[in-house]
């Protein structure tokens, strides 16, 4: 299938991987048969690579849903999405719909979708975050010009989505890879092990990513590797995460970080990039 150059991420998400898509190139297998993302978020290198076959997945079924949204409604999408302003009253209003349960149950999954949209395009900093009511919770980011509604991007993104085999999903990770086809690739994008206390940021499911976690993703990785299935992961490099990998091929790679409450704080930080493979 030829690339298209318009399909790319339609959301800013937290650890995003597209300054990343240069230095990853070398780093894949020479040959993808059957693509798999089970932590997918803002999906760069799902979108780079356009994969014939693809296993899609997030625990975050909002996330989920704008994809499956794309694939099957987007220019009901793009409509709604035109009619929301770039104001703070609205902002707030559109924010606050999921603080009636009943109501927000009542919308249809293009009208949450928008909404998902809307507000990542407005909000702070970009930043999909949750509270532990799983209600949305990031300020107004007050921008002069958001690109609310990207509609070309829209459109090449759900042409991709209908010509791939694709297998959307929301749910375990591990659900996900065990559904694999022999010979398919596995790319792992977890929630990272937080290098400091305050750098711990899981916000964008209820719940949280712990050490425990982490663990259990390694032991999953080393599953893979005995079936014979590819992986490439990213995590940070921390001295817990070096260790878990370090039976495997371990890169580390330099990444900027553009998701922090404090502006000084961002900037370029070490990350590993784990195979199991030459």
């Amino acid at each position: 299938m030829k690339k298209n150059k318009l399909v790319a991420p339609v959301l800013k998400w937290a650890g995003g991987k597209r300054q990343l898509l240069s230095t990853f190139q070398p780093l894949l297998p020479k040959r993808i048969t059957a693509y798999c993302e089970p932590f997918v978020g803002g999906g760069a290198l799902l979108f780079h690579l356009q994969p014939n076959v693809a296993y899609v997945n997030d625990i975050n079924s909002d996330l989920i849903g704008v994809y499956t949204v794309i694939q099957n409604n987007v220019e009901q999408l793009i409509s709604i999405l035109s009619a929301f302003k770039n104001e703070a009253e609205e902002f707030y209003a559109v924010r606050d719909w999921d603080r009636d349960r009943d109501k927000y149950d009542s919308l249809s999954e293009t009208e949450k979708a928008a909404r998902i949209l809307y507000l990542n395009k407005t909000c702070y900093n970009g930043l999909y975050r949750v509270n532990n009511a799983g209600e949305f919770n990031s300020p107004f980011g007050n921008y002069r010009n958001p690109n609310i509604v990207n509609a070309p991007v829209l459109r090449a993104v759900s042409k991709y989505l209908n010509t791939a085999e694709l297998h959307l999903s929301a749910h375990d990770y591990v659900e996900t890879v065990q559904a694999l086809p022999r010979g398919a690739f596995v790319y792992l994008d977890p929630p990272y092990d937080p290098v400091s206390v305050t750098s711990n940021f899981t916000g964008y499911a209820k719940g949280g990513f712990s050490r425990e976690e982490q663990i259990r993703l390694r032991e999953t990785c080393d599953a893979l590797t005995a079936r014979g299935i590819k992986f490439m992961l990213s995590n940070s490099a921390t001295e817990f995460i070096l260790d878990q990998y370090a039976d495997y091929h371990i890169t580390i790679v330099k990444a900027k970080r553009s998701i922090n409450s404090v502006a000084a704080r961002r900037g370029d930080v070490d990350e590993v990039v784990v195979r199991n493979y030459e």
